[in-house]
């Protein structure tokens, strides 16, 4: 618990503006006993969102990382009519099974 009180020791106190609603949410949050206090509740929403954003982060690089790697592949495009005939053949392959299964 110390560290707690030390961090609060070197927070900021700001100010924002909210919505009816939201502080509304907030307030009934605190009420409700999930939260000591408003600041509290605004606290962790803020470590919501800054998790939210790494993990959005993340994603992104993960994905770039796929794009980079299938840009970088030196195999040989398929050409859009050849892609289309395997999906084609695969979903009418899966039909297949699934009718079989269901039997």
């Amino acid at each position: 618990m110390a560290k707690k009180a030390t961090t609060l020791q070197n927070a900021e106190k700001i100010s924002i503006t909210m919505t009816p609603d939201m502080l509304r949410a907030i307030r009934e949050s605190v009420e409700a006993g999930e939260y000591a206090s408003t600041s509290e509740a605004l606290r962790d929403a803020v470590r919501v969102w800054q998790r939210q954003r790494m993990e959005d982060a993340e994603r992104l690089t993960a994905i770039r990382t796929r794009v980079r790697r299938s840009l970088d592949d030196p195999r040989p495009s398929i050409p859009l009519d050849e892609a289309f005939d395997r999906i084609e053949k695969l979903h009418a392959d899966t039909v297949k099974v699934r009718g079989d299964a269901s039997a």
